[in-house]
């Protein structure tokens, strides 16, 4: 698999095929039994693991907040960041008008897990993270597939901002987020069986086709 400086690529299969084990071993919570993994050609197991860490940014699906206040949990993405700099990320994951809303505005507590947020808000503040982070490489593991529609068009929305000008990997489930991709790339079985556009992968009639229909559709 290469995937070019820029690019969004889909990473679409059954349950089980290897898509978040991918985004695992990039991040480097595992290492290859066999093979390599290069970032700009350099093995990922040669580079300090904070630095690779540094270079990419991760919304999963059930985001990691803290028992902190709002612009607590923001500025986890950087750590030195200014507040207009924190309520900037919020207002690009359109996050800003449920956190003023809140008693104490991005003063206020978020409750362990951020159990004071729905849970698209809690999408949205991750998102706002990693904007704030501004890493070259972003790495979305089924960002939106938890999500009813009125949330997932808010988070989407927040989700094309953070995408802007980086190199995006992006396990999917949703087919509005498989259709904004580059290139989309079926794997299963821990290897990649097919890749191309949607139209290129329905016309193939293949397991893709076969996951639209089950998947996607819905």
């Amino acid at each position: 698999l290469r995937v070019q400086p820029g690019e969004t690529v889909a990473l679409v299969g059954p349950s089980g095929a290897g898509k978040s084990t991918l985004l695992s071993l990039l991040l480097r919570f595992h290492d290859p039994q066999a093979g390599r993994i290069t970032l700009d050609g350099i093995d990922l197991r040669e580079l300090d693991l904070d630095a690779l860490r540094e270079a990419i940014a991760l919304v999963p699906q059930s985001p990691t907040l803290f028992a902190a206040s709002a612009a607590d949990n923001i500025r986890y993405g950087r750590l030195d960041a200014s507040d207009a700099e924190v309520r900037g990320a919020a207002e690009a994951a359109e996050a800003d008008t449920f956190l003023d809303a809140l008693p104490d505005g991005f003063a206020s507590e978020l409750g362990e897990r951020g159990a004071r947020l729905s849970g698209g808000q809690q999408q949205r503040v991750a998102i706002a993270r990693a904007l704030l982070k501004d890493a070259p490489v972003l790495l979305l593991d089924e960002a939106t597939s938890a999500l009813d529609a009125q949330s997932e068009r808010a988070v989407q929305t927040a989700l094309e901002h953070l995408m802007e000008g980086r190199t995006t990997l992006v396990v999917a489930h949703r087919l509005a987020t498989v259709l904004r991709a580059d290139r989309i790339v079926v794997i299963d079985a821990g290897r990649i069986v097919a890749e191309g556009t949607h139209a290129e992968l329905l016309a193939q009639n293949g397991l893709y086709a076969e996951l639209a229909r089950l998947q996607f559709l819905d």
